[in-house]
């Protein structure tokens, strides 16, 4: 493609673009929450806030990506394959910017049919399939490549082990735009293949089979959304590169790399465990700061946790699990969510709907820890302080 068709490093309009973002997005609460020591008080309530959160640097430059890509072509169609990221006001704003979906979050939409010569197309934060890659650069249109670096790094490791004969094993949910794009690494080798696994117990199946063997079609009903076509579980688990979505929980990435070493070691012997095995950190950076703001937070004992962010965003959800493993936390999307000093709606971790739980803020006082996703602007972050505030009848800090 030509470099006119083809655009991956901004047009140079941010300072055109800068207002429109802090109008959008700015909190004037979460910059005193961050002068204070990330730290305030507001009558009976303390307020502490995750020292790592929101928006991260591949979503900044995602975001900003997409504003420009709007000034740059005001009259043009712009669509986005996908949302460009996991928070469900961003995207709104970016329709009500007049930039059209090709796929909604539930994967209704038009489709990548729609496009056509001079279309603008936006690429998410999460990448696009090599597939969808190739039949957009057919189309004549004009991308506009937003994929996160990190999720680039991802691809450069899955792309060594699949050209060098290993199954890329990877950490995450097969259904999420990310892991999709980067299992779709491995069709461009002649013998390329893949293997997704969610969690802990599946990545037990997994390391079982490499131990023992065991019934090939039992195995492939478990895994069959989950897997490259012709997947052989006897032929291929010999030789294995583990790499992740980037935005699961770092810990549990790395207790199944280590399962899935030891396995490989139980079947084959050590001696020749290079050949057999392979494995990046490929957790991105911004996650990992995440968490281990979360951990730092919870060591400041506070009475609940309320995480902020979409609840299809992978890294917000991973952040809950952390925090409730702890203290009771509360995954919300935004501020309307908190319905009343007795009852927020929410969603636990592994659920698959929206609970209301009742009594949730206790009388007296009380220390609040709060973190947001990567993928949440800090405006919904103040809007949440504001209104738990309200409920004591205390002005927004």
């Amino acid at each position: 493609m030509t470099e006119s068709t083809y655009h991956q490093k901004g047009f140079g309009l941010r300072d055109e673009i800068k207002p429109e973002l802090r109008a959008d997005y700015h909190s004037g609460i979460v910059d005193r929450l961050k002068t204070s020591g990330y730290r305030l008080e507001a009558g009976s309530l303390t307020f502490l806030l995750a020292r790592e959160i929101g928006f991260c640097y591949g979503v900044d430059r995602a975001v900003e990506y997409a504003y420009e890509t709007r000034k740059k072509f005001p009259d043009r169609t712009i669509y986005l394959v996908g949302e460009i990221i996991h928070n469900p006001h961003v995207n709104a704003r970016l329709r009500e910017m007049g930039i059209l979906f090709l796929r909604d979050a539930d994967g209704v939409g038009p489709d990548l049919a729609a496009v056509r010569p001079g279309d603008v197309v936006i690429l998410p934060a999460f990448g696009v399939t090599v597939q969808e890659m190739d039949c957009l650069k057919s189309s004549g249109c004009i991308l506009v490549d937003t994929t996160c670096g990190s999720v680039l790094n991802v691809w450069k490791n899955v792309d060594r082990f699949s050209s060098t004969g290993f199954t890329a094993l990877i950490h995450g949910k097969y259904a999420h735009e990310e892991t999709r794009a980067t299992a779709s690494r491995t069709s461009q080798y002649g013998d390329g293949r893949y293997l997704v696994v969610r969690d802990r117990q599946e990545a037990l199946v997994v390391c079982d089979y490499i131990r023992t063997g065991g019934d090939g079609a039992v195995f492939l009903r478990r895994f069959a959304a989950a897997c490259s076509p012709g997947f052989d579980p006897d032929a291929h688990l010999g030789r294995i590169g583990l790499a992740n979505q980037t935005t699961m929980l770092s810990s549990e990435s790395l207790e199944i790399q280590g399962m899935i070493r030891q396995a490989l070691i139980d079947r084959y012997g050590e001696a020749g465990l290079d050949a057999r095995f392979r494995a990046f950190d490929t957790i991105c950076s911004a996650t990992q700061d995440r968490q281990d703001s979360v951990l730092e937070l919870i060591r400041a004992n506070p009475d609940l946790m309320v995480v902020i962010g979409g609840y299809n965003s992978s890294n917000t959800s991973h952040l809950a699990a952390l925090a409730a493993r702890s203290v009771p936390a509360y995954h919300i999307e935004d501020a309307d969510c908190i319905l009343a000093s007795d009852a927020i709606r929410h969603k636990p971790y592994g659920n698959t709907a929206e609970t209301i739980t009742r009594g949730w803020l206790p009388d007296g006082r009380l220390t609040l820890g709060l973190t947001a996703g990567a993928s949440t602007p800090n405006n919904k972050i103040g809007e949440v302080v504001a209104r738990i505030a309200g409920l004591r009848g205390i002005a927004a800090p």
